[in-house]
């Protein structure tokens, strides 16, 4: 397995955001982006990283970037360190295979969720009032139910703590009638592009979130794009409507904080081996699945 790695450190290089498990740092006039092994659960940053976590959705999203190009540009200028400023190649080490050198984009501030079946967030509202961010549902769905159509539910991104869920009219109010338009048009593209390729490899996509920005006038997809840490991926072969469905993502690590019945606040707690080892795997299996590559 990689070394996991928990923070980067660059000298010489100023680090202008950090997420949950992504570092952002300025280069020049580009971007260095550096996916950690970092995991999240319940909004806290555990303390144990994930082994090839990083390598898995930094190299996810450089699949979905290239199959996508056909439909929408993106924000990438490389992710071979080979290709990176001289400044940059000395630190290979912390770069290689987890990192993308790309064009800064003004993000526009909303995830952009695409839905095409009943779970999570979209499940308790349609429990509660029959609809999933102001859209209606047919009656009588069930939990993991597919949807008659994909839908589009964006939410607005928070900083910490969860994304909340908007209408498509609350969206248009934000960003303005032609942005919203193209965002809902894209989003719903290439998740039925991503959803009928995904399946013929053995993998349903729930749902999943695009980030989007813009380079000039010019629209780009950017950020991680259909990993396990942004999607719902069900295995098509055990898939069975009526309930929660078994997942390539933190799975283990969620039922493991429940189970030691955590209190969901800090500190977090570390995680053992066994659990680690088998989170591990599930990234690499959804990664292996979905891309027909080995990491």
């Amino acid at each position: 397995m990689d070394t996991v790695l928990l923070n980067t450190d660059l000298p010489g290089f100023v680090r202008i955001g950090q997420g949950k498990v992504r570092d952002m740092y300025a280069a020049g006039e580009k971007l260095l982006i550096v996916t950690t092994d970092r995991i999240s659960a319940f909004d806290y940053i555990l303390a144990t990283g994930i082994p090839d976590k990083g390598r898995v959705l930094n190299q996810m999203t450089l699949f979905w970037l290239e199959k996508f190009e056909p439909i929408i540009p993106n924000h990438l200028i490389s992710a071979n360190v080979d290709e990176y400023p001289e400044h940059l190649r000395r630190l290979r080490t912390q770069l290689e295979g987890r990192s993308m050198l790309v064009t800064r984009a003004k993000m526009i501030n909303i995830e952009c969720v695409a839905r095409g079946y009943l779970s999570g967030s979209g499940w308790k509202e349609y429990q509660r009032q029959g609809s999933v961010c102001g859209i209606s549902l047919p009656p009588g769905l069930k939990e993991s139910d597919r949807l008659p159509e994909p839908i589009f539910t964006p939410a607005t991104k928070a900083v910490s703590g969860h994304d909340e869920n908007i209408t498509f009219e609350t969206m248009t109010g934000l960003v303005g009638e032609a942005t919203a338009g193209a965002l809902r048009r894209l989003t719903l593209a290439l998740y039925q592009n991503a959803a009928d390729y995904a399946l013929s490899r053995g993998i349903i996509i729930a749902d999943t979130k695009f980030e989007f920005g813009f380079v000039g006038d010019r629209l780009v997809l950017a950020d991680e794009v259909l990993t396990p840490d942004s999607s719902r991926f069900w295995p098509a072969d055990s898939y069975a409507p009526g309930g929660p469905q078994p997942s390539y993502d933190k799975q283990y690590v969620r039922d493991y904080l429940e189970s030691i019945r955590w209190n969901k606040q800090p500190p977090a707690p570390a995680l053992p081996d066994d659990v680690v080892a088998r989170t591990s795997e599930k990234y690499r299996q959804a990664f292996e699945a979905l891309t027909g590559r080995t990491l």
